[in-house]
């Protein structure tokens, strides 16, 4: 089970974009990968079409490509650095029964993210 969710805050700790912060735009749970805004940018060929209103698509543009789970941590809400990731299990009463939630947990400060 991933730690990261989608719009997490999380910094990267491995490879050519080491120390960037982003958001996670997408999680890949098959392939154990995130896409992170403004990290791992690729220039990518696409092929020339046509839209529905008639404007010409394609070219060159440069997008996000994926990045392994483990080369990103979360960043941490207090210190403003990357984290690992724990749970704290919470006793929560709605709708006139108790349930438990799991909570995640920054392991740095043990603020809730």
């Amino acid at each position: 089970m991933a730690k990261i969710k989608k719009g997490d805050l999380v910094v990267v700790i491995a490879g050519k974009d080491k120390g960037k912060q982003g958001r996670v735009l997408e999680v890949l749970t098959d392939r154990d990968r995130v896409i992170v805004e403004g990290v791992q940018r690729v220039t990518k060929h696409t092929k020339v079409g046509q839209s529905q209103r008639g404007t010409r698509t394609g070219g060159i543009e440069t997008v996000e490509a994926p990045i392994h789970i483990s080369n990103v941590m979360v960043v941490d809400p207090e210190t403003k650095k990357g984290t690992r990731v724990g749970y704290r299990t919470e006793e929560v009463e709605r709708d006139g029964r108790k349930r438990t939630v799991r909570v995640r947990v920054a392991k740095r400060s043990g603020k809730d993210i």
